[in-house]
């Protein structure tokens, strides 16, 4: 199924929408058979919003961000962590008095009250300046997971000796412990890491719990590839990681992208992986956490934001959809634009995997034909259930600085 939107300033028929070229041509799809391709369309005609004069405050309440070449990315990042609201309070009681105008802190204090009080879509220029990103480098791509860590880096920098000081790890750090034990002998190695967001497997695991039984598999450590213990030498162990705790607002990456040895190159993964609207971390008695956790903690989590990535390797568009106050209205946020959207919108849609189109002509091949969505999830982020209150916070006007308002 594809949408094509007709009006009286563009000429496009909607052909392209179809399908991509790449796809059409792979004898192994079966749209081509002896040299011929018949298309065969249903085309079902019905009112729909023109966005030539859409007004998403008016029709939503939010207002987007503009794309300043390739910073898509950035955009949906940046809607998803103002729409926490108990972030976006700390960005706003961040002491920017003494602060020089270029700064991370106050552009980022700057674009967030302009999010909240704008009728239309606010410029992310002031932002990526002070990132010390040049015009050139707007229309490059960046790593999401790479931009989230140093903004969140420098604002937990700035935050320190104020009043809103360990604001990011309250919020994001959880802990991980990872363990090698010996099998012959008694001895066992521990570590305690910190984390701010998991990076999750997608190829070979068919949804977010088979990501996590993965990151937490035991690795056998037997025959050439015994542990070196310092006491007793070469022994066979088990290896592994458990969780000691996991943080109020979890954020997932998922490794769409990865690198292919054999072709030499980076690939997507477009496989179909599902994602829960609750996640449960405590499930199966609590077989993702360590013996050090605080088994008095509810490790429920709803779903907040989902980021998509449609498009290649080589590029692409990103996208947010997001329930700011956790209710079941969905909106997506791309770029400028912000529109209403419902739950299997926010959630099957963005699965990936191939969809089946029905026969219409089913003498001529009873191949089934299949096309691949190039529309998925990228990454997930979650709030916890008991702390949902607290951090889908209500804000004042006393929250933002008087220099702001300005």
């Amino acid at each position: 199924e594809v949408t094509h939107t007709f009006n009286s300033r563009e000429s496009d028929w909607g052909f392209t929408s179809f399908m991509p070229l790449i796809d059409l041509y792979d004898p192994s799809k079966g749209y081509i058979v002896n040299d011929q391709c018949i298309i065969e369309a249903e085309v079902a005609v019905r009112k729909i919003v023109d966005y030539w004069n859409y007004d998403s405050k008016k029709e939503t309440g939010y207002v987007g961000l503009k794309n300043q070449g390739a910073t898509c990315y950035m955009n949906s990042l940046l809607q998803t962590l103002y729409h926490i609201p108990y972030f976006r309070k700390a960005v706003y009681h961040m002491p920017t008095v003494d602060t020089p105008s270029g700064s991370i802190p106050l552009a980022l204090q700057s674009l967030f009250y302009r999010l909240q009080h704008g009728d239309n879509s606010i410029s992310t220029k002031e932002l990526t300046k002070s990132f010390g990103w040049d015009s050139y480098e707007s229309f490059m791509q960046h790593d999401v997971q790479e931009l989230n860590r140093v903004l969140c880096e420098k604002l937990e920098d700035k935050m320190k000796g104020t009043i809103v000081e360990g604001t990011i790890q309250k919020l994001f750090e959880g802990h991980h412990m990872n363990y090698i034990e010996c099998i012959g002998v008694d001895y066992k190695s521990t570590r305690k890491e910190s984390f701010y967001d998991l990076a999750l497997d997608v190829k070979g695991c068919s949804d977010v719990y088979a990501s996590f039984d993965k990151y937490v598999a035991v690795e056998m450590l037997d025959g050439d590839n015994k542990y070196q213990s310092e006491k007793y030498g070469l022994q066979d162990a088990k290896k592994g990681m458990l969780f000691i705790d996991f943080p109020p607002v979890l954020q997932l990456q998922l490794k769409r992208f990865e690198y292919d040895h054999a072709r030499d190159i980076m690939v997507k993964i477009n496989d179909r992986y599902e994602f829960p609207l609750q996640l449960d971390l405590d499930r199966d008695d609590g077989k993702y956490l360590s013996p050090e956790a605080d088994r008095s903690v509810r490790n429920l989590y709803t779903l907040h934001s989902v980021l998509v990535h449609s498009g290649g390797v080589s590029g692409g568009h990103y996208y947010a959809f997001i329930r700011p106050t956790l209710s079941n209205q969905w909106y997506k946020f791309d770029d400028e634009r912000v529109t209403k959207e419902d739950l299997k919108r926010a959630l099957e849609e963005q699965y990936g995997g191939e969809e089946e189109l029905p026969h219409t002509n089913p003498g001529l091949n009873m191949n089934p034909l299949k096309f691949t969505k190039y529309s998925n999830a990228y990454m997930l982020v979650y709030i916890r259930e008991s702390d949902k209150e607290k951090i889908v916070c209500d804000l004042e006007e006393t929250d933002i600085n008087e220099d702001l308002k300005v």
